[in-house]
């Protein structure tokens, strides 16, 4: 059996970066059924979080899972559950892009923070800076320019 340790900071938004999550029960309702959808399918999800358009999710990859996979699985299960619960208004739509990078050991506590802390981080940066901070930071190839 293999040792594994491969944590990864994915980021998602909504289709448009509407804010489909428009509320913080609806949040939690689909924080809450990604992480427990996603340990039904064996992908650990150590924290998940967001705001009304985004979702930040850290995961610990095992040794048969890859990101895209993971991503697809999460994204597309969750954004089915949605809309067959009729949760939003609109049809509801996750973004086809995600960041995933890499977090080191010594990061997990700070990525974990910044993950509970969404909504306080939110009343001050709009995800689109962040998209841009995030963009910035690691070196990504910005898309929109």
């Amino acid at each position: 059996m293999p040792f594994i340790k491969i944590y990864i900071h994915l980021v998602f938004s909504t289709l448009e970066r509407k804010p489909f999550l428009n509320s913080k029960e609806l949040r939690i309702t689909v924080w809450k059924h990604i992480k427990q959808n996603a340990s039904e399918k064996g992908i650990f999800i150590d924290m998940v979080n967001g705001y009304s358009d985004h979702c930040h999710c850290l995961i610990s990859l095992s040794s048969n899972q890859n990101i895209e996979k993971v991503a697809q699985l999460i994204k597309g299960e969750s954004s089915f559950w949605i809309n067959k619960n009729n949760l939003t208004v609109d049809k509801f739509h996750w973004q086809d892009e995600y960041f995933a990078v890499s977090i080191s050991e010594s990061m997990i506590d700070q990525v974990r923070n910044y993950i509970i802390n969404q909504e306080k981080h939110h009343l001050k940066k709009t995800f689109s800076q962040e998209y841009l901070e995030f963009i910035e930071k690691y070196n990504f190839q910005n898309s929109e320019k």
